[in-house]
């Protein structure tokens, strides 16, 4: 059964089970697998087994619903929407009215994976043929089971029924990454999970990821992520959720007068290079890109009821044409046109 329900922010949501994410409304910023993602709104968004998703920071109205192992398994196109390759998957569901939407969930699940899944080859995000996408998918598996034991590509590849030669030239040139480099991705991303959610020792995360060598851990994991073991879970802890709930909060209520990276760099005691780094390296946005957001969701909820030059200068605009600009460049559109579009369509 579909369950909507307002997502407490930097709370992990995971599950023993495939799970789905519908954003059915807000804006904000969202969390899956230590990257962050916006402008996600009406979007579904499917996660495996104990893969996680944080809403770090905006607001939001969510929909949650959970599929058994067995059910996913059925039918193998399903894997192009639960096990993510480069980046997050998501399906856009924009043009179907949320009422419907709603009812699917809640009636024929099945239905919503099937379409989910047409939609995804259909969209063919890595340009190939369908069988191929079944090979990339098998070798995922294959990483995923074995990612801990440090094999070889050739002995990795042993592992895939239909394996040839074009294999490795397939993960190359269409995905951008090679198999080694999936396996890796793979292993730094348990590592991580590892350090953040749970107090192991180093050593003991090391041996569980397959390294005789903990020292060797520490250097392999530095490298992928230019933190060592140790800092890394330091820097994902709970104060540092904490400080981004507060700098939330700072930006929420002053955005509509206060639109520079200084106002908040005071607020918050630090520079603003400091801080904009460490916007920059939590949220991979800029702090002015926070602000500039946080504007823009204003503006559009304001539009409904306002006429322009008031929305301008109910946001802190001198000008009403220097609103008008600004949202142009953020939205891609003027106001007026966001407006009709949105409340007369």
């Amino acid at each position: 059964m579909l369950e909507f329900f307002q997502p407490t922010l930097n709370q992990r949501i995971s599950s023993e089970q495939h799970l789905m994410i519908w954003i059915r409304s807000g804006h904000g910023m969202i969390e899956v697998d230590f990257q962050t993602y916006s402008d996600f709104q009406n979007r579904l968004i499917f996660l495996e087994p104990h893969q996680y998703i944080k809403f770090a920071f905006g607001e939001f109205e969510v929909g949650k619903l959970e599929f058994p192992s067995h059910f996913v398994a059925n039918s193998p196109d399903f894997r192009v929407l639960f096990k993510h390759l480069i980046s997050l998957g998501y399906i856009e569901f924009s043009e179907r009215p949320q009422q419907l939407l709603t009812w699917l969930l809640n009636n024929k699940p099945q239905q919503i994976l099937d379409s989910s899944a047409q939609q995804w080859f259909w969209q063919n995000p890595f340009e190939v043929a369908p069988s191929d996408y079944h090979i990339i998918f098998d070798i995922k598996e294959v990483i995923d089971q074995h990612f801990q034991e440090n094999l070889s590509v050739e002995q990795l590849l042993a592992h895939v029924p239909h394996r040839d030669s074009t294999i490795t030239r397939l993960f190359k040139h269409h995905l951008g990454v090679s198999v080694k480099q999936l396996r890796q991705k793979k292993l730094i991303l348990e590592s991580k999970k590892e350090m953040a959610f749970t107090d192991k020792p180093v050593q003991e995360v090391a041996f569980e990821m397959g390294f005789k060598d903990p020292a060797y851990f520490n250097r392999f994991f530095k490298h992928h992520t230019q933190s060592t073991p140790l800092a890394f879970r330091d820097q994902v802890g709970e104060a540092g959720d904490s400080f981004f709930q507060d700098l939330q909060y700072l930006i929420k209520t002053h955005h509509k007068a206060q639109h520079t990276s200084s106002f908040y760099a005071a607020q918050t005691h630090m520079t603003v290079k400091a801080l904009s780094r460490k916007v920059k390296n939590k949220l991979n946005l800029t702090l002015g890109q926070l602000i500039r957001m946080e504007i823009i969701n204003s503006a559009k909820a304001l539009l409904a009821d306002l006429p322009i030059k008031e929305v301008a200068y109910e946001l802190g605009f001198q000008e009403p044409q220097h609103f008008s600009i600004f949202f142009k460049k953020i939205q891609g559109e003027s106001p007026s046109q966001y407006r009709s579009k949105k409340y007369n369509s």
